[in-house]
């Protein structure tokens, strides 16, 4: 598709392209405190659904059978938009929605935390329990945020081009540079009579990409843009 096309899709997608989408988890993550003697365990995971999600709850409340309370917040979708929350027999409004708060604050989307209480005799009134819950969550994601597990999300624009096969080696050093250093992708390169590349990039990128192309090749490679996708960048 010509450089008139890329630049027209361009200007369409630039102020869709500011808007910054929640961010994941990579992988679970389990963090404990003890709070007037009571433990306050949080395990955060990643999760694509309700039914996931449940699954991991009703694998903790197995796994702590014993415990007091497992309370749990849910975020799913790639604006947040369904969300759920749970204070498991604590008093209303002071272990579910603090856990959902704290995912919010940090903007963060397919992901079910669940916070379990052993209860260690001292009654901490409900505004200790928000602290407790709240600070038990944010806790999980400051271990979860320094094992570099919290993943960025971008909506991008695939690409496909081709190259000549006697040109493959130095276009894919151009691309893989090129993509280092703009919250780009690359996917695996297929191989036949041609080299065909799949880059997911910026919706404000591709005229420069398309730019750079045209210099790096002389010219010969055209982008043909493809669909939006949401992308996990780590």
């Amino acid at each position: 598709m010509a450089t008139d096309a890329a630049a027209n899709r361009n200007n369409r997608n630039n102020l869709g392209n500011r808007i910054t989408l929640p961010a994941t988890i990579k992988a679970p993550v389990e963090h404990e405190l003890v709070i007037r003697k009571s433990r306050f365990i949080a395990q955060l995971a990643p999760v694509e659904s309700m039914a996931e999600a449940d699954g991991i709850i009703a694998a903790t409340r197995k796994r702590h059978w014993n415990a007091n309370h497992n309370c749990v917040a849910i975020i799913l979708g790639v604006h947040s938009d369904q969300q759920r929350s749970s204070d498991d027999g604590e008093p209303s409004g002071t272990a579910g929605v603090p856990i959902l708060e704290v995912l919010r604050n940090h903007q963060l989307t397919d992901i079910v935390a669940v916070v379990t209480r052993y209860f260690g005799g001292v009654l901490l009134g409900a505004g200790g329990l928000i602290r407790a819950y709240s600070s038990a969550t944010a806790a999980a994601l400051v271990a979860a945020q320094s094992a570099n597990l919290i993943v960025p999300r971008r909506m991008l624009t695939e690409v496909t081009f081709t190259a000549r096969f006697s040109d493959a080696g130095r276009v894919e050093n151009f691309i893989r540079n090129w993509v280092s250093s703009r919250d780009a992708v690359i996917e695996p390169t297929k191989y036949g009579q041609d080299a065909e590349f799949t880059v997911l990039a910026p919706p404000d990128q591709l005229a420069n990409l398309q730019a750079e192309l045209a210099a790096v090749s002389a010219g010969a490679i055209r982008l043909h843009i493809g669909a939006d996708r949401v992308v996990d960048l780590g």
